[in-house]
Formats: structure tokens, sequence, C-alpha cells
């Protein structure tokens, strides 16, 4: 079911009465990533899915993101859907947005699932990256971005031959500019949430693709270690985008770990 929240495109499956997982997507991709893991779990979970400010089908407005406002932007959904203590899982940029929102209001969720992600802020050389990004979709136009970037998401032989990659690739190139480069902007002026890793209390399960380049297994690996009694798990067949390119894998891992922590 779709319900708007906040102008928000926010998307529903299964029964409200399960236990909640609130899914938060990767850049420059919308709630779609999700579909493998809500078509497992939607009959055991109630799974809640929404596209990010400025991707999908939510709205851009200015264009002047912040991490912080899409802390506010998940906090406002789960008050509006009065969902008690969901699983949080986020990927990548959703992986950012998740750590800052258990750094900021830990007592709302139950669990923490993140996958190809980091806590760690840009450094200068990945900050200059994003500023890149940036010009080049002003300079070059969108298509040429997503036609850059994405492909660096991805195993060789995902691009090759995994039809979600294509449609992924082309969902990316008809989201509104002003978005993807508000995304950059909010990304490149994130917080470092290293410290409160070994503050988190609630358990917690970190997934890497054995050959994400974004986000390594070996970093992934370092900071799993700082979460107390924290589980990790190298995703075989898998670069960054792990849900997408190995969703048998992925599946069977959330729900050994929704089963252990039940």
């Amino acid at each position: 079911m779709k319900t708007l929240i906040n102008g928000l495109s926010v998307f529903s499956h299964g029964n409200s009465k399960s236990k909640p997982i609130l899914f938060v997507h990767g850049f420059p991709y919308d709630s779609n990533m999700w579909s493998p893991q809500v078509n497992a779990l939607q009959n055991l979970y109630y799974c809640i899915t929404y596209d990010c400010r400025g991707l999908g089908s939510s709205p851009v407005g200015d264009g002047q993101f912040t991490m912080e406002l899409f802390v506010d932007d998940l906090k406002y959904i789960i008050d509006k859907l009065k969902i008690n203590k969901p699983v949080l899982c986020g990927l990548s940029m959703g992986g950012y947005i998740a750590l800052r929102a258990v750094e900021r209001m830990e007592d709302y969720f139950s669990a923490l699932i993140l996958c190809d992600t980091k806590a760690e802020a840009d450094n200068n050389e990945a900050k200059l990256r994003r500023a890149a990004g940036i010009k080049m979709i002003n300079s070059e136009g969108i298509q040429k971005f997503v036609n850059g970037f994405v492909p660096t998401c991805f195993m060789e032989n995902s691009i090759k031959n995994l039809p979600a990659y294509k449609a992924a690739l082309e969902r990316a190139k008809t989201f509104d500019p002003v978005g993807i480069k508000g995304c950059l902007l909010a990304m490149q002026g994130r917080t470092d949430t290293t410290a409160y890793l070994n503050r988190i209390k609630i358990p917690t399960l970190v997934m890497c693709g054995e050959e994400d380049k974004l986000s390594p297994p070996s970093a992934m690996k370092s900071m799993a270690e700082k979460i107390n009694n924290s589980e990790f798990v190298v995703v075989p067949g898998a670069a960054h985008m792990t849900p997408m390119e190995n969703p048998e894998f992925i599946n069977t891992t959330l729900l050994n770990f929704l089963n252990k922590i039940s």
C-alpha cells in the first residue's frame, strides 16, 4: 500500500500487527531495490519501504538536503505510521541515515541491519568526488553521472546478466537532477558516527559484498568489531548492491538474524 507522508512516498507490505522492518535504500536508487526482501519477508513481517527525499517518486523541494533532514523524515514516518520499535535496515546512504538515526534516537528501534555502508564521514578525497559529481550533473547532465556511478556499485557479472541492474540504472536516469545533487550534498556534509558504534545496545547485523569496492569487507568488518555483540557476514557473489545481486543469500541471512532476536 502506498501512502504519502510529509510528501514522501511510503510503501507498506504485510500485516501491520507483525514485527515491523523499515528499509532505507541507497544512492542513487529508490525503494524498488528492496523488492526481493519485501517479497520474501512480507508474509512474516510488516515491511515498510520509502523513497528518500529527492529520489524515486518523493519530492525534490529546494534540493538543499542534509543527513539531519533525512533522519527527520525517517522519524516522521515512524511517528505517523505509529510503528513500534521497527528493525531498521539501511544500505549505503541508507546506512548513513540508519547510523545517525540510531545515534539520535536508539530507543526508537529494536535492532539494526547495516548493508554495505560506513560510519566515517567523508574525507577530503571523498568530498571532492561528491563535488565533481555535482559539477558533472551541472555541465553534462544526469545520464552521464548515472552511467558513470551506478556500474561502480555492481559486479561485472551483475552488469552483464542481472536484469535488476539495468532496471535500476534506467530508473536513476529519470530522477530529478536537483534531488541527486541534494543527496550528494547531504552525504558530503554528514557527521561521523564512529564514536557511537561501541555505545549501540540493540542487536546489530552487518553485511558486506565480497567484491564491494565502495565499502570493502575489511572496512565493514572493522566497523562491526566496534559494535558490541554484532554479527558480521560477507555476502558472496556481490559487490555494493548485495540485496539485488544475491537476494537469496541476503534473505536467508535476514531471516536467521530476525529469528534470533524475536
